[in-house]
């Protein structure tokens, strides 16, 4: 990881300590949002990212993924509410960006309660197209993924999975596990749904998951 540029130490309250020292001048305009999840897009790369606080001039940012200061990202918070900047600092795992126009943080943050608490909401996904393999009552055989989230996958299949049917999906080779429900399908397309879902560090890059 690439610790050019990194920061002072974070403050206790989890805002950062900006290099050029006016964190402390910054901290009341910081809104603290350490369970809130944000996918990440890199030029090669797309992951979620847990997102540590947010001001209308930036965020942090965690992650354990290799990054460098001067990268430009993607920031989805959802799939309606995008920012782009550039990582201003890297420290332990933490990365500091600058957005490339100021936001209402205040109002970000209610518009993304609103659409959390909408009937139709659905958790952020990555683009992931890989192989994986799904273990049926009859044999284990390979299966296409098209996105992935927390909460379950998007599928490609040479058959018709019945919806309610259960298997056990198996990523990264197998190092990875997942009871699954097939929600819904359309032909060879279809969506399943994850029992227990997956953390969302297993999620922090696609790369992760290709050969």
């Amino acid at each position: 990881m690439d610790k050019s540029g990194a920061s002072g130490p974070a403050r206790p309250d989890g805002c950062a300590v900006d290099g050029d020292g006016v964190g402390d001048r910054r901290a009341q305009d910081r809104f603290r949002t350490v369970c809130r999840v944000a996918r990440v897009k890199r030029a090669h790369d797309v992951g979620l990212w847990r997102v540590r606080n947010l001001s209308n001039s930036g965020t942090m940012l965690a992650a354990d993924v290799d990054m460098s200061v001067g990268e430009r990202i993607e920031i989805a918070f959802s799939e309606t509410i995008r920012v782009e900047g550039i990582i201003a600092w890297i420290k332990q795992g933490r990365c500091g960006v600058a957005f490339d126009a100021p936001v209402d943080a205040a109002a970000l943050l209610r518009r993304l309660g609103d659409e959390q608490r909408a009937e139709d909401y659905r958790a952020l996904r990555l683009p992931i197209e890989c192989e994986a393999r799904v273990v049926l009552s009859d044999g284990t055989r390979p299966i296409d993924l098209i996105d992935l989230s927390q909460q379950g996958a998007g599928y490609s299949y040479g058959a018709i999975l019945e919806p309610g049917t259960e298997l056990d999906l198996l990523l990264r080779g197998g190092a990875l596990q997942r009871r699954a429900i097939v929600r819904w399908s359309q032909g060879a397309r279809g969506g399943l749904w994850f029992t227990v879902p997956l953390d969302r560090a297993d999620l922090e890059s696609v790369l992760r998951f290709r050969p």
